[in-house]
């Protein structure tokens, strides 16, 4: 099959899951509930297909952010989650509902990117001139722990129950509730990382050949390391800000399509933006058909993938190297 048709076959899927969003649910409503004038185009529009949008530019952006920071890396453990951003964007986020903000949208968001911004600063501070991959994550590494201490910090100084129950539930991850308000935050900020991410395509398979050969072939890699974080920033800042943390798709996702589409991290880009796209957008349905009155949280059910994914992979690897 050539790659032509093997994108089409996950564009088809991406739009059979979009439809799926659109009509499951505790209630299971009719595509056709779409129409001007039907009562239930209220559920449609206002509620399911925003969060339909939603998922497929957050799972997009995560599929497309855990493909290039494995080229980058030339890691195949690597997750946006690794560099921190996320944890800076929750600790952001905790800090405007700490405050007594959370019921701003508006303000728990700025305040996200706020944290994703200066992850990104942070990141360029403690990893140096030197513009080496493994300097790259071990500061990441550093922010994520700095930040998970900080928000268990904040949730043990909470003021009220109430504080920590809204901290707690929102750093579940989920996209409950998510309307077109969220939509337009997040949006543009993700389609602005995935357009950066996606022009370092041809930098990214030059890196393949180790950082020396790429030196030597004129790549500019302190260029592409400020690239790859701002870009990172704005999608896994953007998706945090209205989502909570939701793990793992960056690192499922490329594993599930390199043996489909190849290892070269130009070719697998778009694959894995629409690899991300459709496991967001089939989780999150998955999670509305629960029994019960409420949802499973996404970023639990993504755990839950997740977590046996990576401990089978890890596996994998031990006896490759063997």
């Amino acid at each position: 099959m050539s790659r032509v048709a093997k994108l089409a076959v996950l564009s088809l899927a991406v739009g059979l899951a979009v439809i799926l969003s659109l009509v499951a649910g505790k209630v299971w409503v009719p595509l056709w509930g779409l129409a001007v004038g039907d009562p239930r185009s209220v559920i449609m529009i206002d509620l399911r297909l925003p969060r339909a949008l939603l998922a497929l530019v957050i799972g997009a952006g995560l599929g497309l952010s855990g493909a290039a920071l494995q080229g980058y890396t030339r890691n195949p453990l690597a997750d946006p989650a690794i560099l921190g951003i996320s944890a800076m964007a929750a600790l952001g986020a905790v800090c405007a509902i700490f405050l007594g903000f959370g019921a701003s949208i508006h303000m728990v968001a700025a305040c996200a990117m706020a944290g994703a911004g200066a992850a990104v600063l942070l990141l360029a501070l403690l990893a140096g001139a030197s513009a080496s991959a493994v300097a790259f994550i071990l500061a990441g590494t550093v922010l994520s722990s700095l930040a998970g201490a900080l928000v268990a910090l904040l949730i043990t100084l909470s003021p009220n129950p109430f504080a920590t129950s809204q901290i707690m539930t929102w750093l579940m991850g989920a996209l409950t509730d998510r309307g077109w308000i969220e939509l337009t935050i997040a949006g543009p900020l993700i389609v602005a990382g995935m357009a950066l991410l996606l022009t370092q395509a041809r930098a990214l398979d030059v890196l393949t050949l180790g950082e020396p050969v790429a030196r030597s072939l004129g790549l500019d890699l302190r260029r592409l390391q400020a690239r790859l974080a701002v870009a990172l920033a704005l999608i896994v800042g953007g998706s945090v800000a209205v989502t909570g943390i939701v793990g793992f798709v960056g690192l499922i996702v490329p594993h599930l399509l390199r043996p489909w589409f190849g290892a070269q991290p130009s070719q697998l880009l778009v694959p894995s933006a629409l690899g991300g796209a459709l496991l967001v957008l089939a989780a999150d349905s998955l999670v509305r058909l629960v029994p019960g009155a409420g949802e499973l949280r996404l970023g639990v059910a993504m755990a839950i993938i997740g977590a046996p994914f990576f401990f089978s992979l890890l596996v994998r690897l031990r006896k490759d190297f063997a």
